[in-house]
This record gives C-alpha cells, sequence and structure tokens, in this order.
C-alpha cells in the first residue's frame, strides 16, 4: 500500500517513516512550512526523504500561519518549560493544524495514486492536541471518504495513535532510526533546550524504552525535575 506521510522531522513522524521504508510502503514525505518557529525541523524532513529515497514535498503555509494566532509556535510568545502534559503547554496549539495539514496531504496523495496517508500522532499529544485523538482520527478518515468518494479509496494510517512516545522510540529503533537527525524542540535553538514540554516528553521517552538518547540537550538533566514534578502533582 503506497503511503505518503505527513513528516514534520520529529522523532515521531521520521521514526514511522523508517517504519513504513522498512515495510515497502513509504511513497512520499509531505512537509509543512506555517512559519513555526522551529522550522528547521522542516531540514530534518527533507534530510529523510532524502535518506529513504522518496518525494518530498514542501508545501508553504507560512500566510496561514500567520494568521493563526495565538500559538507560541508561531507568534512572539514564549515557549514554556515544563513536562508536556502540563496545562500550560496549551499555548503551544496551533488550532486545527492536523486538520489542515492532513487535508492538503490526502490531496497530495490522490493526485499522485496513494492507498494511505500517514500521520505520527500519539497517546501523549491527546492531552493537549484535540486534532491528534482517536475521536479526530476516526471522524477524520470518514470525511476524507466522503470527500473522496468516487475518485479515490486513500485510508488514514495513524499506527501510533494510542501509543506512547516510548512505544515510538522502540519501533524507530527496531526500524534503524538515526534518532540524532530528528528534531523536537519547539524553541528551535542551536540544540534541544532540553526544557521544553517537547524535549521532556523526548528524553522520558528514551529513557523509558530503554534506549541511548543521542541528543544533545542544553540542560540535559532537567527532564528528571519536569517528570518528577507531574508526578506529584498527578
Amino acid at each position: 500500500m503506497k503511503t505518503a506521510l505527513v513528516c514534520s522531522g520529529g522523532l515521531d513522524s521520521v521514526s514511522l517513516a523508517h517504519v513504513l521504508a522498512a515495510q515497502g510502503r513509504l511513497s512520499r514525505i509531505v512537509s509543512f512550512d506555517y512559519a513555526q518557529r522551529h522550522r528547521k525541523e522542516l531540514n530534518h524532513a527533507r534530510a529523510c526523504a532524502e535518506r529513504l529515497a522518496v518525494p518530498f514535498h514542501l508545501v508553504d503555509l507560512s500566510g496561514l500561519g500567520a494568521a493563526l494566532t495565538g500559538s507560541a509556535l508561531t507568534d512572539d510568545v514564549a515557549v514554556p518549560d515544563g513536562h508536556y502534559a502540563e496545562e500550560t503547554m496549551r499555548v503551544t496549539l496551533v488550532p486545527n493544524r492536523n486538520a489542515i495539514m492532513l487535508t492538503i496531504a490526502f490531496g497530495i496523495a490522490a493526485a499522485n495514486g496513494d492507498q494511505a496517508v500517514a500521520a505520527a500522532v500519539h497517546g501523549g499529544d491527546h492531552f493537549i492536541y484535540p486534532d491528534c485523538r482517536p475521536g479526530f482520527t476516526e471522524a477524520f478518515a470518514a470525511m476524507q471518504k466522503a470527500a473522496l468518494d468516487g475518485y479515490a479509496e486513500i485510508a488514514l494510517h495513524v499506527p501510533f495513535v494510542r501509543a506512547t512516545k516510548a512505544d515510538i522510540v522502540a519501533a524507530g529503533a527496531q526500524a534503524g532510526t538515526p534518532f540524532a537527525q530528528t528534531w523536537s524542540c519547539y524553541k528551535g535553538g542551536a540544540r534541544h533546550c532540553g526544557r521544553c514540554g517537547t524535549c521532556v516528553e523526548r528524553r522520558e521517552a528514551f529513557d523509558l524504552a530503554g534506549i541511548p538518547d543521542p541528543t544533545e540537550y542544553d540542560d540535559p538533566d532537567f527532564w528528571r525535575a519536569a517528570v518528577a514534578s507531574r508526578q506529584g502533582a498527578a
């Protein structure tokens, strides 16, 4: 089944790219520039496509991203430090981001004869992002079936939707994912900051999976305190 992957260049989507490639299913990578402050992730998405020898589609949504105001990912709003499941992390939500990107990806897939579109949404995203939850992915798949009725049959493939980040690290490792060539940090600095929600979640996932983390962090030990604080509040 030829599968187009929505890939940010992050750990989750690059891992899924390698899993799909190992299965002989990856047909192309689709990425989006929505004027995110961490757009350096797109370099990693492009490198992934080159490494796996599939076409790379970079869609310019920078104008639209500028209109989706209020998010720490697109506006001059500080990215908070702490655990990803903290209420403060809601400021990183970009409204309808996955819905918009998946809609475009389905169009690209239909135009190129693909049978599926994949996205690496996972269980750790459910608390903050409504368009990462099973309810959304199921409804979106039904909507796309109606949207392409009589033209194409394209499935939505979300194998991690109920998985943990640690599960993704394990699956990525099995598929030979070069984790050092992925980008997670929302702050978009020279190195992963080690303090924002995505960095904490990334570091914790490697620890839980029992797999060495090759990432260089500005603050490599902050994650322990963030996780402990979250567990204490639970």
